[in-house]
């Protein structure tokens, strides 16, 4: 086809597709029989505004799928940052909290986070009376983007207390933070609860979702107590992960479900400049933490090390989360690339208080769930710090995210230490070094790589 051929076809099709639309926008009646009526402006504007409501439903739907992939990203960064021994159940613990996190947030999750009430909400238990909208999103739409929200912060805690904790003792976690914790955090910042009411920013779940499940795993690791072989002689001892390659995976995958994660915050299509400007600093952050993990670990350690850079790249993610909506594409390289170096210095803090975090849960998500709820006082460019807005953002951010981590430190604490003196917490000694895949399920990640010698 040449090119004179090729603008003629180009032509005709913009006419057929402009033609199409006319069609669609007016039901037909632009080019109506006589007798028959003809467009009103109200039956325009009622197109419209559904036509609103089909995109934004469909935007958000999409956007929740790409959150549910990020369990899948979840599941081969904790997997490939552990022993194989204890593969089988990580992934287990992974796939059993997103299906307990749905659940739980269908009966009663959904209505504690976004119904009435103060403290908690409630109202619209089983979506029961919860209305059929949220803005221009159907409910469903709505509701399945925020239950992958809770599945996300559910499944946080598995990877800081990896390779030694109970998988009964898990379930009972898991029921607990999708169905009762998470949503009092969720209510007080999303659903008009106290800190809303203060004027709190967190866009997409900095504090909501990171923070909270950042420091579950940071209260649940202390009392769980360190692996074995983990501290010899008061120093730590590095316990390699068994595959690389799939925690590699694993953080390209959660990269890039955080494109629904951050982008699907804003609820809405409209003109596309919110939700482009998002995926932007989204994508800034990332590679700005990832450059500067690597960086600061070279200068520290001697080595450019992959898995601290990884985390570098997740810490970046994390912290653009509460502010991507308010600040420019510098400040998120700056954001990005602070989380990178607060995720190194994590590690080695912890590492120096002896706290064994199999997968840096609690550097990734805790510290810059953190610092990025604060860099929105700081950054935001209309009520930031560096932009003339003074301290009471700042102020805010700050009683916000000291207070919702606080809540979640003592009451799954209290949670953790109830199931340890009741069920237990911890597997037996026997168990954590034969490996929990066959002690807790009866199964081997790869089998077949024994020899067994039969009669």
């Amino acid at each position: 086809m040449n090119n004179r051929t090729r603008k003629k076809t180009i032509g005709w099709v913009r006419i057929v597709s402009v033609t199409a639309l006319v069609l669609c926008l007016t039901g037909g009646y632009g080019f109506a029989d006589e007798g028959e009526a003809p467009a009103t402006v109200s039956s325009l504007a009622d197109t419209v505004k559904s036509m609103n409501i089909g995109l934004d439903t469909l935007w958000v739907t999409i956007a929740a799928m790409l959150v549910f992939f990020m369990q899948a990203g979840f599941g081969m960064v904790e997997a490939g940052f552990i022993r194989a021994k204890n593969t089988c159940n990580i992934l287990t613990k992974n796939f059993l909290d997103y299906c307990f996190a749905c659940l739980m947030f269908f009966f009663v999750g959904y209505s504690f986070m976004f119904g009435d009430g103060g403290f908690i909400g409630w109202s619209g238990f089983g979506l029961s009376g919860a209305g059929e909208q949220v803005g221009t999103v159907q409910i469903w739409a709505f509701w399945f983007f925020q239950a992958a929200f809770c599945g996300a912060a559910a499944t946080i805690v598995a990877g800081g207390m990896a390779e030694r904790m109970k998988f009964p003792a898990y379930l009972i976690y898991t029921v607990v933070v999708s169905g009762l914790i998470y949503p009092i955090v969720g209510h007080w910042i999303w659903g008009g609860g106290w800190l809303a009411d203060m004027g709190f920013k967190d866009f997409a779940g900095s504090t909501v979702v990171h923070a909270t499940g950042g420091w579950a795993a940071f209260i649940g690791t202390i009392l769980l107590g360190p692996r074995l072989g983990k501290f010899v002689n008061g120093k730590a001892k590095a316990i390699a992960g068994h595959n690389i390659p799939m925690a590699s995976l694993g953080v390209f995958i959660l990269w890039f479900g955080w494109f629904g994660f951050n982008p699907g915050s804003t609820l809405a299509v409209g003109d596309g400049a919110s939700f482009s400007l998002v995926a932007m600093n989204t994508n800034l952050s990332a590679a700005a933490g990832g450059v500067t993990a690597m960086i600061v670990v070279w200068i520290l350690m001697g080595k450019p090390d992959l898995s601290m850079a990884m985390n570098g790249a997740l810490a970046g993610l994390v912290a653009i989360t509460a502010p991507c909506a308010f600040v420019t594409p510098a400040a998120s390289i700056l954001i990005g690339a602070i989380g990178g170096v607060v995720v190194v210095l994590g590690v080695m803090l912890l590492d120096r208080i002896r706290v064994d975090d199999p997968v840096g849960a609690v550097p990734v998500h805790g510290m810059n769930g953190l610092w990025g709820t604060i860099a929105v006082g700081l950054f935001d460019v209309n009520d930031g710090l560096f932009y003339g807005g003074g301290t009471k953002l700042l102020g805010t951010q700050v009683l916000g995210v000291v207070t919702v981590s606080l809540f979640v430190m003592v009451t799954m604490g209290l949670l953790f230490f109830t199931i340890k003196k009741t069920i237990g917490l911890r597997v037996s000694r026997a168990e954590e070094l034969r490996g929990l895949d066959i002690g807790e399920h009866g199964m081997e990640s790869y089998a077949g790589f024994q020899i067994f010698v039969t009669e």
